[in-house]
């Protein structure tokens, strides 16, 4: 009995505990757009300074991101010295924060934001820089004396096989900081290259939210290879996901180079479909007025921060798998539902969704097209949309009109 209760009490010191992400985490990161660009002499509009950060921040609290939800500023690699300071701390590189971290998360906290920064489990980051073993504790306190709210740790330069002690000692000495810190992992994303044996139960004990599969890149492509990993792995994922803990499919690339409209509109449905954080990897100071209606839709944005917490899944795929549905139990008894078309096959076509394949478990519906924001009426048995090729969809919520449930169907 003692041994039981030891277990447990050792259980719960290693768990994350910040009470954060219960919903999923909303905000900007530059890796994908900007990457490790440092060289702030040549190219000072795009290089990864105080300066770019500080300009995203006052876009997102003035332009209306942040009043929709998008509260995080993420730094990502390559924002220190290649060595550590005399005394072993890290150095951010002062000709790119010449005021230091401190001073910039002070200005962006008082924008009413949080700032979050990147570090690595290995002995460097993926970009060379120093990374954090063997100095664990030093790094996160100093995470939270510079007033950081959030920590990416990524898992470069080490053996995959230490991350099960890795990542909850990092999670640990969150804990211990008294701040409480967002913590973001990529273990799984480096277990998949070796083994399908991922352990997400600890996982979801450990961090808020972990990177599942490959770096999202700016192509349609990609995003698409995303999109596919997710529906056919729901059953390996989906039991994970809630209140405190998020599969992530990576970054928002809406207003990038590589998004059509359609495109854009799918990436930010099938997103919020599976309870993903929305970080946006773009240019703020660039974006067109549809860019920006997409990536602050409330209505799209309502299903991603649904308070269930439950992730969508794909119910159903045409045997060519041309198109396919998916659907999202939601807190109020309604369900989201997106009709995606996959193929790039001549002209727009009709496609007809049947709530049993969409697993609904009602028999009539009042319907809202989440993009359109218009009220569709209300249908039984069945709906139908007509798709473009190449990437589009129809994202709608579904609101049974009567108490009358089909037990023969599951949510």
């Amino acid at each position: 009995m003692m041994l039981v209760i030891l277990f447990g009490l050792f259980q719960v010191c290693n768990a994350l505990d910040n009470g954060l992400a219960r919903t999923p985490p909303m905000g900007w990161l530059n890796w994908e757009r900007y990457r490790c660009n440092t060289d702030c002499k040549n190219d000072p509009y795009n290089c990864i300074s105080a300066d770019l950060f500080l300009e995203m921040a006052k876009l997102m609290k003035y332009e209306g991101y942040a009043a929709a939800g998008y509260e995080y500023v993420n730094i990502d690699d390559c924002w220190m010295e290649r060595e550590r300071g005399g005394d072993g701390k890290l150095v951010a590189n002062p000709e790119l924060f010449p005021e230091g971290i401190p001073a910039l998360a002070d200005a962006i906290h008082s924008l009413g934001l949080k700032i979050g920064i990147y570090e690595d489990y290995g002995t460097k980051t993926c970009g060379g820089f120093p990374g954090t073993k063997d100095h664990i504790e030093d790094d996160v306190n100093l995470f939270a004396e510079w007033g950081i709210d959030s920590l990416k740790l990524d898992g470069c330069y080490c053996n995959a096989s230490e991350f099960s002690t890795g990542y909850p000692a990092v999670g640990q000495a969150l804990n211990k900081t008294g701040r409480a810190i967002l913590y973001s992992c990529e273990w799984p994303l480096y277990l998949y290259r070796e083994t399908d044996k991922i352990p997400y139960s600890d996982i979801a004990r450990t961090c808020n939210l972990w990177r599942n599969t490959e770096d999202v890149q700016d192509s349609w492509e990609s995003v698409e290879r995303i999109i596919q990993w997710f529906g056919d792995n729901h059953g390996d994922l989906a039991s994970y996901a809630g209140p405190g803990n998020w599969n992530d499919p990576d970054m928002l690339i809406i207003g990038d180079y590589g998004l059509s409209f359609e495109q854009s509109e799918t990436q930010m449905a099938m997103w919020a479909m599976m309870a993903a954080p929305l970080y946006m990897s773009n240019d703020l100071r660039t974006l067109t007025q549809w860019q920006k209606d997409i990536l602050m839709n409330q209505e799209v944005i309502a299903v991603d921060q649904d308070p269930l917490g439950k992730q969508g899944r794909r119910v159903y795929q045409d045997d060519k798998k041309h198109y396919e549905y998916w659907s999202r139990e939601l807190a109020d008894g309604s369900y989201a539902v997106v009709m995606y078309r996959r193929d790039s096959n001549g002209l727009p076509k009709p496609y007809t969704a049947t709530f049993k394949q969409l697993n609904l478990p009602f028999k009539s519906a009042s319907v809202r097209d989440l993009f359109k924001h218009m009220d569709m009426g209300v249908y039984s048995g069945k709906i139908t949309a007509t798709l473009p090729p190449s990437g589009s969809c129809k994202m709608f919520r579904l609101t049974p009109v009567n108490e009358e449930l089909d037990n023969n169907l599951t949510a």
